[in-house]
């Protein structure tokens, strides 16, 4: 962590300033910070800075299996090292956002192992990415410390963020996974700037999404160590795997409906990284303490209750999509 950085953020209880734990941080340079920690004057909670990362929150919690599959998978979604551009024709499709975003401040919630945050660094502006999982540990690995990023270790409920600090909030794949995704949402919109933008995506609630094998066993599979699960999965994705390329090619989506593991040969990937990728999806999509597709009119009462302007929400190929605008 950046020590001119620190006035962005705030104690996550009492939301006083934040100082540098002088006696016990460890410098890397003039400026930044590898080992130490940060303390409130108000309250004196201390919060540690651990390689880089400041650590807002307990090492355990509900998304403890994210941050178990980042760790373990944490490059096969990362555009630089697969040789694809899954990820960033993603963040640009679902956001319009364009290439160029110098100067700007965007938040990006649930980092992972941060397959959008290699692109938003490419944008040029700066980018403050957290999750509440371990996976912030695969997304440091990935991205590295350049000067426009900054990680960290939060709740989204208790943010240790000023507010109304940024031009862009970006929250893909994250919402669904929280106990209250609208109360989730409602705890992000006061960090935006007056005039800034919103855009999430969450799981559509359908008929024909429901019909989906992650929620016939996800009640059981839950409640399964995470290890165990993952291994399970690792042993018997590899066995299924070609029945389901095969079923996909026969019936099209509706085939690669009839196992219950993830499968992308549709997209032309190599069978390797398609195996590896069929282990990560299978995993998360049974491992998850929570899963709470939404309706479109769900969503949209979202954004109308937080009197978000510009409203556009509708179907995206990843459930459904929310973008809008903060009034001034």
């Amino acid at each position: 962590m950046r020590e001119g950085l620190l006035k962005y953020f705030c104690c996550p209880g009492c939301r006083n300033p934040l100082s540098i734990n002088v006696d016990r941080s460890e410098r890397c340079g003039s400026q930044r910070i590898k080992i130490g920690g940060v303390r409130c004057a108000q309250c004196h909670k201390t919060f540690p800075i651990i390689n880089y990362i400041p650590r807002f929150v307990e090492q355990a919690n509900y998304c403890d299996s994210f941050g178990f599959q980042w760790n373990r998978h944490r490059s096969v979604q990362i555009d630089k090292y697969n040789g694809y551009s899954f990820s960033r024709e993603r963040l640009f499709s679902v956001t319009q956002w364009p290439a160029r975003l110098e100067g700007e401040y965007i938040l990006e919630v649930g980092s992972g192992a941060g397959r959008f945050t290699q692109v938003l660094i490419e944008t040029g502006a700066n980018i403050f990415s957290f999750d509440y999982s371990s996976a912030v540990d695969a997304n440091l690995a990935n991205n590295g410390t350049p000067q426009n990023l900054l990680l960290f270790q939060a709740d989204l409920h208790h943010l240790p963020l000023v507010y109304e600090l940024f031009d862009k909030i970006i929250c893909l794949g994250v919402l669904q996974h929280t106990p209250a995704p609208e109360k989730a949402f409602e705890a992000l919109v006061p960090f935006l700037k007056r005039g800034g933008e919103i855009v999430i995506d969450v799981y559509k609630k359908t008929l024909c999404a429901r019909l989906q094998w992650k929620y016939l066993l996800r009640p059981v599979l839950r409640h399964v160590r995470q290890e165990v699960l993952y291994n399970c999965v690792r042993t018997i994705v590899p066995c299924l795997l070609p029945l389901a390329v095969l079923l996909r090619r026969i019936g099209g989506p509706i085939g690669n409906r009839i196992l219950p593991i993830a499968n992308y040969s549709h997209l032309g990937i190599p069978y390797m990284v398609n195996k590896e990728l069929s282990i990560l999806d299978t995993f998360d999509m049974y491992s998850p303490q929570f899963d709470h597709p939404q309706t479109l009119h769900q969503v949209r009462s979202w954004f109308q209750k937080m009197q978000l302007e510009y409203v556009e929400v509708h179907y995206g190929p990843n459930g459904i999509i929310g973008r809008g605008i903060k009034a001034y």
